[in-house]
């Protein structure tokens, strides 16, 4: 699998307030935005899968909306997570 519970509890430790903080508007970005970067590869190999376009599409919206989210809540969080990840608005 791509995505290990270590692998996981990495982004956590590093974009959220730790391991056990999955809650974290930061730490489920920066899991989204490596589960889409892995869905985005897969979909240049495999032209016609057209269940995982949508379930990427879904991610997509879901990371839209938690950056909305924080952009609300606190714009400097929102403007360090963007800058992290190397997201484009």
């Amino acid at each position: 699998m791509y995505l290990t519970k270590e692998k996981k509890e990495e982004f956590f430790t590093k974009y959220g307030s730790g391991k056990e903080d999955t809650g974290s508007a930061e730490g489920q970005i920066a899991l989204f935005t490596h589960r889409i970067n892995h869905l985005t590869e897969h979909l240049k190999a495999n032209k016609q899968d057209h269940a995982t376009r949508l379930g990427l599409m879904k991610l997509v919206g879901k990371r839209r909306r938690l950056l909305d989210y924080l952009y609300k809540k606190d714009i400097e969080r929102y403007r360090s997570i963007i800058a992290e990840l190397g997201i484009r608005k």
